[in-house]
């Protein structure tokens, strides 16, 4: 979607081969890529750094990373939980932290967390991903605060279930997508395109008021 407005481009992945087919999609844009594991902060944090050497500097922050493993309570791990922080939370932190370094400088820029109406209403068998999005809603009202001076806005994206590939191959089955679909007032599913174009309107002019908010985008479910 931001390759579609001619935006310079740059992303991170730890799946190398879905990046190397985004990067064949979009033959024409003005990307930057590197395979990076964002359990490694250091890691993350120079591949920011380095984009930014790359492309020129950053005026925008998409943190979108996430791993919706379901697991019972009474079997997580101490390694399990620490894990779920490490890929939900931890990453949304230090990659705000250099990317602000730059907007700071610039006096302006927009970061937009992923985060999920689950932080508000709660899921089985998630309790580490529910505490971690919930942890993104409370860490973009504080970086506001710490950097509404500067200009820089911080804001929460909280989507719905998302008719992702992934998750229709996984967890969205037919009879889970009817179930869904009862309890939302829009009768149809939420798409990657339109988390993204909320994404888009977070970090234009037009939003340019809005910071510290938690924005829902699941058709009427919560």
């Amino acid at each position: 979607t931001f390759a579609k407005q001619h935006a310079k481009v740059a992303f991170i992945d730890i799946d190398n081969v879905a990046a190397q087919n985004l990067l064949k999609d979009l033959p024409e844009a003005q990307l930057w890529y590197r395979q990076v594991d964002v359990t490694d902060s250091s890691a993350l944090q120079q591949s920011i750094i380095d984009a930014c050497d790359a492309l020129g500097s950053v005026n925008i922050l998409v943190n979108n990373v996430a791993n919706d493993r379901r697991q019972s309570s009474h079997e997580v791990s101490e390694k399990d939980w620490e894990q779920s922080l490490k890929v939900n939370l931890n990453p949304a932190f230090f990659a705000s932290q250099v990317a602000m370094s730059f907007m700071q400088k610039a006096g302006d820029g927009s970061i937009i967390n992923l985060s999920s109406i689950n932080a508000i209403m709660g899921q089985p068998n998630m309790a580490g991903y529910v505490t971690a999005k919930a942890g993104l809603i409370g860490m973009t009202k504080a970086l506001a605060c710490d950097y509404g001076e500067f200009g820089i806005r911080v804001n929460a994206i909280l989507p719905g279930w998302v008719a992702t590939e992934r998750q229709l191959a996984s967890w969205f089955t037919k009879e889970e997508q009817e179930k869904w679909m009862q309890l939302m007032a829009l009768k149809k599913l939420v798409t990657p395109d339109d988390v993204a174009n909320l994404a888009m309107f977070l970090a234009a002019d037009e939003s340019s008021m809005l910071t510290g908010q938690a924005i829902k985008i699941d058709g009427g479910r919560v």
